[in-house]
C-alpha cells in the first residue's frame, strides 16, 4: 500500500500537467492558423486584384466603349496591386520558428501602413462613385451585357454577375488586416516576446482605418461644396427660406467685425501662406488664359488674308519674291504653328477647369470659418452647442484639414503645369523663328541687296524711306492745289441738338473730334465711330493712365483711346435755304415736281460743326424723278424727306441737278481741314 500510493500521485500529476498543456497547444495551433490564413487570403486577394487589372479591365479597354468610364470604375487598382505584392512577398519571407514569424509578420505591417493608407485611402474615397457608375451601367441593357460578357470570358470560374464583385475586395481587404491581426494576438501569450510587437501592429492598422475613413469624410465634404452651381435667378430665389437669410446675415456681421478689428480673426499661418500661394497661382493662370485667348485671335485674323494668290502685275522683282515666300509661310510654316492650340491652349483651359473646385473649396472654408467662430464663441459661454452646430463646426475643421494636407501637392503640381504650358509655348515660338528665318534667308539671297553689308542696307532702306516722303509729300500739296474745296454741309437736327448740348454743357474747348473708329474691349470703354463729337471730362483713368481718357457722347460716358481724339473746333456757317416749289397743275401729275423758288428767307447763321453729305453706295436712277449716284460723290442735302414726308428718301442736288435718292444710300462725314483747302465762310 505504501509502495502504490507514490504512484497514484504521480499519475495524478501527470494527468495535471496534460491539461495544463491542452490549452497551450490549442493557442499554438490557432496561433498558426491564423497566420495562415492572414497568408492564404493575401495571395488569394493578390490574385483576385490581378484578374481585375489585367483581364476584366483590359477586356474592357479593347472593347473600346466610350459610355465606360474605366477610371472611375477601377481608380487607382494598379497602385494597390503593386504594393500588395511586395506586401505578399515579404509575408511569404516571413517563414521561421512561431515567435521570430510573428516578429517578421509585426514589423512588415509597420513598414508597409504609410503606404497602404496612400493607396487604400483614394480607393475608399471614390468607391461610391465606382457603385454609382456600376448601377448606372446595370440599367444599360447593351452595356450591362457588355459587361457579363468580359466576366465570362476572364473570370468565369468566379460566377461574378457585376463588376462590384472585385471594386469591394480592396475595400474589404484593408478593413479585415486589423482583425487578422487581432485574431493572431487572442493566440499570443501575453509573455511571448512578439506580444507587444503584434500589439503595436494591430493598433497601426486600426489607425489605418480610422485614417481612411476620417480622408473619405473630408472627401465628401469637399465634394459636396466644389461643385459649381449653374443656377437662374428664379432657382436661387427659391433656395432663399429664413434659415438661409439669417446665416447669411450672421456670416456678414461677422465679417464686418473683423474689418472693423472689433473682433479678432482666426489666425492660421500655414493655411494663409499655402492660399496666398495658391491665388497666385490661379492669378496667373487667368491672365495666361485670357492673353493666349487674344493671342490665338489674332493669330487666326492673321493667317486668313492671302494677298499671295491675288495676281501681279509685275512678273519679275522683289514683289513675286515677296509673294513666293509668303505663298510658302501660308502653306506650310504658319498652318504647323496652329500646333499651339493643341500643346498649349488645351492644358491651359483644363488647367484653368482644375482650379474651379479648389477655388470653391477655400471660398466655402471663409464662410465656414465665420460660423465656427460665432459657435465656438456661443460655446464658451453656454457651455453646450446643438448637434446641427458641432456638425457645422466638423465641417469646417474637415475642409480646413482637407485643404493644408493637399494645397501643397496642388500647388505644386498646379505650378509644375503652368510652367511645361510656358516652356511649350516658348518651344513653339522658337520653332516658328527658326522655320522663318531659314526660308527668308533663301528669298533673301535672290535679291538685288541680299549680299550687301547690313550698315549699307540700311543706308539704302533710308535713302529710298526720305525719296518715297519726299514723293508722297509733294502728291499731297499737288492733290491740294488741284482738289475743289468739298461741300461744307449742316449737320442733321439731332446732331446739331447733340453737338450744342455737348457745347453747352462743357463749352466748345473741350470738344474733341474722333479720328478713327474705335472699338471698346475692356469694361467701361466706349464704341465710336470715326467723326464722332465728344466732349473731354477727364484726362486720364482711374488709375491714372493719361493714355485713356473719360468722355462725354452726348448721352454715354466711358474712356477713349486719347491718341485717337484731336481737338475740334465749330465753326460759324451760313446755312442755306433751300425751297420746294409747288406742283403745276396744268402739267401732267408726278409723284416729284419742282417749281421756281420763292423769294428766299433771310439766312440765320446756326452754330454747327463741318459735315458734308455724301453717297455711301452707288444708285442707279429708275425714274426722271431720281438721280443717279457714284460710291463717294458729294451731294447737296435739300430735304431728308419726299413730298408724301416719308424719310425713305432725300432730295438732293448733284452737279446743279436735283432728285431724289434713298436715304439709307446717304452718309454724314466729317470734313478735313488740310491746308491749302478753302473754308466756308
Amino acid at each position: 500500500m505504501a509502495s502504490a500510493e507514490p504512484g497514484a500521485e504521480d499519475a495524478a500529476e501527470a494527468e495535471e500537467a496534460v491539461y495544463e498543456e491542452m490549452p497551450c497547444d490549442r493557442m499554438e495551433l490557432s496561433q498558426r492558423l491564423a497566420v495562415e490564413e492572414l497568408l492564404s487570403t493575401e495571395a488569394s486577394y493578390v490574385h483576385n486584384m490581378q484578374l481585375c487589372v489585367s483581364d476584366i479591365r483590359a477586356h474592357l479597354q479593347d472593347k473600346q466603349l466610350p459610355e465606360l468610364d474605366l477610371e472611375g470604375l477601377f481608380s487607382n487598382t494598379d497602385d494597390i496591386l503593386h504594393v500588395s505584392r511586395r506586401f505578399l512577398k515579404g509575408l511569404e519571407a516571413t517563414a521561421g520558428p512561431g515567435q521570430e514569424q510573428l516578429l517578421c509578420i509585426s514589423t512588415l505591417f509597420q513598414e508597409f501602413k504609410e503606404e497602404m493608407e496612400a493607396v487604400y485611402k483614394i480607393y475608399c474615397a471614390s468607391y461610391d462613385h465606382a457603385l454609382q457608375l456600376v448601377e448606372s451601367y446595370r440599367r444599360d441593357p447593351r452595356l450591362q451585357e457588355e459587361i457579363l460578357d468580359t466576366l465570362k470570358a476572364t473570370v468565369p470560374h468566379t460566377g461574378a454577375s457585376d463588376l462590384s464583385f472585385f471594386l469591394v475586395m480592396p475595400v474589404q481587404r484593408v478593413t479585415k488586416y486589423p482583425l487578422l491581426l487581432g485574431k493572431i494576438l487572442e493566440n499570443t501569450p501575453s509573455s511571448a516576446s512578439a506580444h507587444s510587437a503584434l500589439e503595436a501592429a494591430a493598433r497601426a492598422m486600426a489607425q489605418v482605418n480610422a485614417n481612411i475613413n476620417e480622408y473619405k469624410r473630408r472627401r465628401e465634404v469637399a465634394t459636396k461644396y466644389t461643385k459649381a452651381e449653374h443656377l437662374t435667378l428664379r432657382a436661387r430665389l427659391a433656395r432663399l427660406n429664413t434659415h438661409s437669410i439669417a446665416k447669411k446675415t450672421t456670416r456678414l456681421s461677422r465679417l464686418l467685425l473683423h474689418e472693423a478689428g472689433i473682433v479678432a480673426k482666426t489666425e492660421d499661418k500655414e493655411y494663409d501662406d499655402l492660399e496666398e500661394k495658391f491665388q497666385c497661382v490661379a492669378s496667373s493662370v487667368a491672365t495666361l488664359k485670357e492673353n493666349m485667348a487674344s493671342y490665338l485671335g489674332h493669330l487666326e485674323a492673321f493667317l486668313q488674308p492671302s494677298p499671295h494668290q491675288r495676281d501681279l502685275q509685275m512678273e519679275q522683282g522683289p514683289a513675286q519674291q515677296h509673294r513666293r515666300l509668303s505663298q510658302l509661310l501660308q502653306s506650310t510654316v504658319f498652318p504647323e504653328f496652329q500646333r499651339v492650340g493643341r500643346l498649349v491652349w488645351q492644358p491651359l483651359c483644363s488647367l484653368s477647369d482644375m482650379l474651379e473646385g479648389p477655388q470653391q473649396l477655400v471660398k466655402k472654408r471663409l464662410d465656414k470659418l465665420l460660423d465656427y467662430e460665432e459657435i465656438q464663441e456661443r460655446k464658451s459661454e453656454m457651455g453646450t452647442v446643438s448637434y446641427d452646430e458641432e456638425a457645422a463646426m466638423n465641417t469646417y475643421l474637415a475642409i480646413n484639414d482637407l485643404l493644408v494636407a493637399e494645397l501643397p501637392q496642388f500647388n505644386q503640381v498646379a505650378v509644375q503645369l503652368l510652367g511645361q504650358i510656358l516652356r511649350s509655348f516658348s518651344a513653339l515660338q522658337l520653332d516658328l523663328a527658326a522655320q522663318v528665318l531659314h526660308h527668308a534667308e533663301k528669298e533673301l539671297e535672290q535679291l538685288p541687296h541680299g549680299h550687301m553689308a547690313l550698315p549699307s542696307f540700311w543706308k539704302v532702306v533710308e535713302d529710298s524711306l526720305q525719296q518715297s516722303g519726299a514723293q508722297l509729300r509733294a502728291f499731297c500739296q499737288a492733290f491740294e492745289t488741284v482738289t475743289p474745296s468739298p461741300g461744307t454741309q449742316p449737320l442733321t437736327p439731332a446732331e446739331e441738338r447733340k453737338v450744342l448740348s455737348l457745347v453747352s454743357k462743357h463749352g466748345p474747348d473741350k470738344l474733341y473730334q474722333v479720328t478713327s473708329n474705335i472699338s471698346g474691349s475692356r469694361e467701361l470703354d466706349l464704341t465710336l465711330l470715326r467723326g464722332q463729337i465728344v466732349a473731354l471730362l477727364q484726362s486720364a483713368d482711374t488709375k491714372g493712365n493719361t493714355s485713356r481718357w473719360l468722355v462725354d457722347a452726348g448721352g454715354p460716358r466711358g474712356f477713349v483711346p486719347a491718341a485717337k481724339l484731336r481737338p475740334y473746333s465749330p465753326v460759324q456757317v451760313q446755312q442755306p435755304l433751300m425751297q420746294l416749289l409747288g406742283l403745276d397743275g396744268d402739267t401732267e401729275r408726278r409723284r416729284h415736281s419742282y417749281a421756281s423758288p420763292e423769294a428766299p428767307r433771310p439766312q440765320v447763321a446756326t452754330f454747327t460743326p463741318t459735315f458734308q453729305v455724301v453717297a455711301g453706295f452707288s444708285f442707279a436712277a429708275r425714274s426722271p424723278q431720281e438721280l443717279s449716284l457714284q460710291a463717294g460723290q458729294p451731294v447737296l442735302l435739300l430735304e431728308p424727306h419726299d413730298k408724301k414726308g416719308s424719310t425713305e428718301w432725300s432730295l438732293v442736288e448733284v452737279n446743279g441737278q436735283r432728285g431724289y435718292v434713298p436715304s439709307s444710300y446717304l452718309v454724314t462725314m466729317p470734313v478735313q481741314e488740310p491746308a491749302g483747302w478753302s473754308l466756308p465762310v
